[in-house]
C-alpha cells in the first residue's frame, strides 16, 4: 500500500475539497475489486454511488475509513493521508461517520444508551453531556419518544435512525451511507431517506451507496456510476439519468427502470 506523511503532501486542489482518492486499488488474492478509482468530494457535497452488485461500491466506502486497507493508491481526508500506516484510524472514524446496511445496535441497551456509548468511551464526554447529545440527536431523527426503547421494541427503520443518530452524535465532518435502506421493508424506507434528506439540506457532506433512484435524483449533487471496480461515468443527476454517456450506464439504468 502506498504511504506518505500523515499530513501535508496533499495534491493541488480547491480549498473546498474534503476528500480525494487517487489510483485506489483493492484486491483479495487474484480478485481485483477496485481497479484504480479517482474521485474527489467537496465539503457539503452529496455524492451518490450507483452500480450493480460486486462493482466495488461498498469496498470503496470501507477503504475511505480504513475498515479495509487499500492494496494501492492514496486517500486524503481534510489534508490527512488516510492511507498512511501512521494515520490515527480512531480519530479518522470520529470525523467520518458511517451507517451500514445492518444496524449493529447493542440489543441490551436502549436507543439512548446506544447513542451515548461511543461518546463516553471514544470522545470521553461525561455521561451528562453524552445523554444531552443523545437526546438531541434522537429528536433530530424523530425518535425522542423512543429514547428508552431497546432495539427489539423498534422497527427496522427506527433502528436505522438510531444508528444514524449514533453516528451524528460523534460530530462527524462527513457521513458515509452503505445501502442504509436495503435491509428495510419498503414502507420503512421513507423515514430513513427523510432523515438523510434533512442532513443533506443542512449541509452535511455525504457519500451514499444506494439503489434508491428517487433519492439520487432529488438529493445528489453528483451521481457516480461504478462497474467492475472502476468509475464508468459521473455527473449531475439529470445528466447521468437523462443523458448517460456510457452504454453500460444506459443498460444499468434501463434494467432498474
Amino acid at each position: 500500500m502506498a504511504s506518505g506523511p500523515e499530513t501535508g503532501d496533499t495534491p493541488q486542489s480547491a480549498d473546498a475539497e474534503i476528500i480525494r482518492i487517487e489510483g485506489l486499488r483493492k484486491s483479495y488474492g487474484d480478485l481485483d475489486v477496485l481497479r484504480g478509482v479517482d474521485l474527489a468530494v467537496d465539503r457539503g457535497e452529496v455524492v451518490v454511488i450507483l452500480g450493480p452488485s460486486g462493482s466495488g461500491k461498498s469496498t470503496l466506502l470501507r477503504c475511505l475509513n480504513r475498515l479495509e486497507n487499500p492494496t494501492d493508491g492514496r486517500i486524503w481526508f481534510e489534508g490527512t493521508v488516510v492511507t498512511d500506516p501512521a494515520c490515527d484510524v480512531r480519530r479518522l472514524r470520529e470525523r467520518m461517520g458511517m451507517v451500514f446496511q445492518q444496524f449493529n445496535l447493542f440489543p441490551h441497551l436502549t436507543a439512548k444508551q446506544n447513542v451515548m456509548l461511543a461518546q463516553i468511551h471514544v470522545l470521553k464526554r461525561s455521561r451528562q453531556e453524552a445523554e444531552r447529545v443523545a437526546l438531541d440527536q434522537l429528536e433530530h431523527v424523530g425518535l425522542a419518544d423512543r429514547a428508552d426503547y431497546r432495539p427489539s421494541q423498534l422497527s427496522g427503520g427506527q433502528q436505522q435512525r438510531v444508528a444514524i443518530a449514533r453516528a451524528l452524535a460523534m460530530d462527524p465532518h462527513m457521513m458515509l451511507f452503505d445501502e442504509a435502506t436495503s435491509a428495510l421493508d419498503p414502507e420503512l424506507v421513507r423515514g430513513v431517506l427523510d432523515v438523510m434528506r434533512e442532513l443533506a439540506q443542512g449541509g452535511m457532506t455525504m457519500v451514499v451507496v444506494t439503489h434508491e433512484m428517487g433519492f439520487a435524483r432529488d438529493v445528489a449533487d453528483r451521481v457516480v456510476f461504478m462497474d467492475g471496480g472502476v468509475i464508468i461515468e459521473q455527473g449531475a443527476p439529470e445528466q447521468v439519468f437523462e443523458h448517460p454517456q456510457s452504454d453500460r450506464t444506459k443498460a444499468f439504468l434501463g434494467y432498474l427502470a
